[in-house]
């Protein structure tokens, strides 16, 4: 895949739990923390104490292979019990910067309802950050950086969904 091809990865779980449940989950950014291999730590920003539309936070990451980064998101839609999604965004820009990529949960109902199909996925915004500026030094490279950051956002995104499984199966 090339940054042409807007980048994405999209991983799906089925839970034995309503949405109502899942939601109450995936709505609260501490859940990420708790199971995203790269998400370390958050904190609301400019007031906010929890999920709305137009709040932001700041994220705290870190991997081997990139080592130590934090991220400026903006909440930018809420429908309750069906899809929480934000931007990641330039935080000195935050209001009017295109994203650097958007992060969603989208909730199903499963049979009766009471058990709930999630879908936790990213796509790579047009706005130019550390990904298209390493593209950039090693052009010759492109897919294999593309796939391999891919390829590490989809194991964490499998991780991150299994434990919200495990915490609204609890």
């Amino acid at each position: 895949m090339r940054l042409a091809d807007g980048p994405r990865v999209e991983c799906e779980i089925e839970i034995d739990a309503t949405p109502e449940r899942v939601w109450a989950l995936v709505s609260d950014i501490g859940t990420s923390v708790r199971h995203s291999p790269e998400l370390h730590e958050v904190e609301w920003l400019e007031g906010a104490e929890g999920p709305a539309v137009g709040a932001y936070f700041v994220g705290r990451n870190r991997n081997a292979g990139l080592g130590e980064w934090q991220t400026v998101s903006r909440i930018v839609c809420m429908d309750t019990a069906r899809t929480f999604q934000w931007e990641v965004v330039y935080y000195e820009d935050r209001h009017h910067g295109v994203p650097l990529a958007t992060w969603t949960y989208h909730l199903e109902p499963v049979g009766d309802g009471t058990a709930t199909r999630l879908r936790h996925g990213m796509r790579l915004g047009d706005a130019p950050g550390p990904l298209q500026r390493f593209v950039a030094q090693y052009p010759e490279r492109e897919e294999e950086i593309i796939d391999g950051r891919l390829a590490r956002l989809r194991a964490g995104i499998g991780t991150t969904l299994a434990g919200v499984k495990a915490d609204a199966e609890a």
